[in-house]
């Protein structure tokens, strides 16, 4: 018997999108049988590479018309990246197949060969419609290996931090960034601040780092005195010198303190990483209730006499719960901002930055943190030829109510 798989993934996938493999068998005996079944034993884990251990399901699959079966392993594997990204930045699994066929033989089942695939990667995050099935990650961002998707002009305001992921490990396109340029507009477009990391990591948990995209971050690479600079650009690089540019720059623009308050959101994005947006026009924030009633017993019925005391509820509340909302206001932005607002949209994990410590307390993290949920269910795309100025607003919910329950 041949078998051979005829398709894989790519290197590092996004696991809400299919992760497929595709074998085929080519003993025309074999498959032509009624009983002849692809089998699959899949593998995937944490740790190194080499850490693989033993299969954790066992995927059957009856052949096409094609005479192929096809596996799509995503749901499996996007069931196991649970994490939330603020507690774990670097959410990444290896995962493997060990492809073999059955088919039976009289009572007793014939077992092919086993062909097993390479080793990928998958992490928390999703395709969109138009991309085909294995489009390589590094072609649907021109930031990669920085994982965003943009805009390429953003900002940021005075004491605001922020940190973004930049993909570490190897993803297959034979480049692998060693460095991050910093340019200021201190000293030029290419004055090559830079932050060296370590070459090829083959543990999961550091196959994504962070870095900083504010100077209120304790390893900022260059100067905090904002009379010195005030835009900057981020790109990766491969050489330690910076001068191999592998994406194109992230540029951050600095906004003076406005008339209103700043509202900060953070968001994970199609990556699996975190976006940035401070929403710096009026906000405004409200509580509603839900109270659910009961009609109590009054009066003294254990006593010698009926009678009732004064003080006593007649109406008596036994649940009520809140919801506290918060309505944001973007500034003037260009058409850019539609796909990412659209990424914010569909978040399953939002933030409020409330403030930032800096440097960090040994006991409190930079980032003061109120987790949301979207609440607004309809995005109205803008264009500059419709809408001429385009300015969005966004009704968020607090994850957490007003009384501390758990």
């Amino acid at each position: 018997m041949a078998l051979t798989i005829i398709q894989t993934p790519n290197d590092v996938n996004l696991a809400q999108s299919p992760i497929v493999f595709a074998i085929s068998e080519s003993n025309s005996e074999a498959y032509t049988s009624s009983s002849f079944q692809y089998l699959a034993d899949l593998y995937y884990w944490t740790g190194s590479l080499t850490d693989s251990g033993s299969s954790d399901y066992t995927l059957t699959k009856y052949p096409n018309s094609s005479r192929t079966g096809i596996f799509d392993v995503s749901r499996i594997i996007n069931s196991e990246l649970s994490d939330i990204v603020q507690a774990a930045s670097s959410s990444v699994r290896y995962l493997a197949i060990d492809a073999y066929t059955q088919y039976l033989e009289g009572t007793t089942f014939v077992t092919g060969s086993h062909t097993k695939s390479g080793n990928y990667k998958a992490i928390d995050g999703y395709s969109v419609f138009q991309e085909p099935i294995n489009q390589r990650i590094e072609n649907k961002t021109p930031y990669w290996p920085i994982m965003t998707q943009g805009p390429s002009s953003q900002s940021y305001q005075s004491g605001t931090g922020g940190r973004m992921s930049i993909w570490r490990g190897p993803d297959g396109s034979g480049v692998t960034p060693s460095a991050l340029i910093y340019s200021s507009s201190e000293a030029g477009e290419d004055n090559n601040f830079v932050i060296f990391a370590s070459l090829l990591p083959n543990n999961t948990d550091q196959q994504i780092i962070t870095f900083p995209i504010s100077p209120s971050e304790p390893d900022w690479p260059m100067a905090t005195d904002l009379n010195n600079f005030e835009i900057f650009a981020i790109s990766g690089s491969t050489n330690y010198d910076g001068s191999n540019r592998i994406s194109d720059r992230l540029h951050f623009d600095y906004v003076c303190d406005t008339k209103y308050d700043n509202i900060r959101i953070k968001w994970k994005n199609r990556f699996g990483a975190f976006d940035y947006y401070n929403f710096n026009l009026v906000s405004k924030q409200s509580m509603s209730t839900k109270r659910q009633r009961y009609q109590p017993q009054i009066g003294s019925w254990n006593g010698r006499s009926l009678s009732y005391e004064k003080y006593e509820n007649a109406t008596q509340n036994y649940i009520v719960d809140s919801d506290q909302t918060i309505s944001v206001n973007s500034n003037y932005v260009d058409e850019s901002y539609n796909d990412i607002f659209k990424e914010l949209m569909v978040s399953d994990e939002v933030y409020w930055v409330q403030n930032y410590n800096t440097p960090p307390a040994p006991r409190d993290p930079g980032e003061s943190l109120m987790p949301l949920a979207v609440q607004s269910s309809t995005f109205n795309l803008k264009t500059t030829k419709v809408d001429k100025l385009i300015q969005y607003s966004f009704d968020f919910i607090r994850g957490q109510g007003f009384k501390l329950i758990i």
